[in-house]
């Protein structure tokens, strides 16, 4: 079930894609796990990452740090959201007018 999104969230969600350099992979690792709560998809529910799948498997250790560190609605992820992204807009630039890149559905 999709959880109710701020307007704050969909435009951070916006702005992550319109930053002017390659976040590192930890950030990436970080708004994948928060957008995953943020939405309200269940941990439980997601399919096991394959044996050899080390992506795969970096994303759904990260999203569970995220619940590990207590942040479990999808509220208090957003907000979490918003902030990380804007603490990356600081760190890898911003262009408000840069056509967002397109990105994967997971």
């Amino acid at each position: 079930m999709s959880a109710p999104q701020s307007e704050a969230f969909k435009k951070a969600v916006v702005d992550s894609k319109k930053l002017t350099s390659k976040p590192g992979h930890d950030d990436l690792l970080d708004l994948y796990a928060l957008y995953k709560v943020s939405i309200g998809e269940d941990i439980a529910k997601a399919p096991a990452p394959g044996i050899l799948d080390i992506k795969g498997k970096a994303k759904k250790n990260a999203w569970q740090k995220v619940l590990d560190d207590g942040v479990t609605t999808p509220e208090q992820a957003q907000q979490n959201y918003v902030a990380k992204v804007e603490e990356m807009k600081n760190k890898y630039g911003y262009d408000e007018n840069k056509i967002p890149e397109a990105v994967g559905s997971t």
